[in-house]
């Protein structure tokens, strides 16, 4: 077992370690592509899976585990070399529907913040300023210590499914998570303001190409409102927090 706060060097980068990054770092896909997946910010905790791996750009990577919503994937070396401390033990902090409806003010004038920074679109994105569609709202609820999972189909799953009227949305409640995709799988999702409004963080193609606000109705010429109305597929409602287990 690792000394309490010792710096992390490549050559204590061992599986079953875990760390507190004093940075924030890019997370990617793999050992080998440059292709994002998520960001961790200073602070985050994460435990090593495997033993270092060679990149593409003869650098190195290492498999991890961010511990607090159970995201697999990889950091480099040269990111985390005399950046990270040793932790012994971690220990989700876990939140129940009252707790979460507390603090859910001010998860909704954190994204109103954000929103009016300059940002665009980035896939993988959880620091900001720039952020994709799942990171945006991770980081919202993470930014009152509610950890919810990196991806929105594991929000999604995540969530109590909330049945709605498609005409009023009477049933929704600021704060509430509203999904979009196909009727196979969620491939989207913004966090709902009220009034049939709603904030996320689209894409250039149909969207806004970062962060914005959208409507449930929307008018003939709101054409962002009306692409992702015709492919709106559930509501959902966050009543725990995650526990950091690794989800599928």
């Amino acid at each position: 077992m690792l000394p309490i706060r010792q710096t992390i060097t490549s050559d204590i980068m061992l599986p079953g370690s875990s760390w507190e990054l004093i940075v924030d770092v890019n997370g990617y896909k793999n050992e080998v592509t440059d292709q994002l997946s998520t960001q961790a910010k200073s602070g985050r905790k994460f435990e090593i899976l495997d033993t270092l791996q060679q990149s593409k750009k003869d650098s190195q990577r290492v498999k991890v585990k961010l511990l607090e919503d159970g995201y697999i994937c990889f950091l480099s070396v040269t990111d985390l070399e005399n950046k990270a401390l040793s932790i012994q033990t971690w220990h989700p902090h876990l939140f129940n529907r009252n707790e979460i409806n507390s603090k859910l003010p001010k998860v909704l004038k954190w994204i109103e913040k954000a929103s009016k920074h300059k940002n665009h679109y980035l896939w993988g994105g959880t620091i900001g300023p720039n952020f994709d569609c799942s990171g945006l709202i991770q980081s919202s609820f993470a930014s009152e210590g509610i950890w919810l999972p990196r991806d929105a189909y594991q929000q999604e799953k995540f969530c109590k499914s909330i049945k709605f009227n498609t005409d009023t949305f009477d049933e929704l409640i600021p704060g509430d998570l509203i999904f979009f995709g196909n009727k196979k799988k969620c491939t989207h999702v913004g966090l709902y303001k009220g009034n049939q409004l709603y904030w996320h963080s689209s894409g250039s193609k149909n969207g806004r190409d970062g962060i914005g606000i959208d409507h449930l109705q929307p008018t003939k010429n709101n054409k962002v409102s009306i692409f992702y109305r015709s492919i709106l597929r559930s509501i959902g409602r966050v009543n725990v927090s995650h526990n950091g287990k690794t989800l599928s």
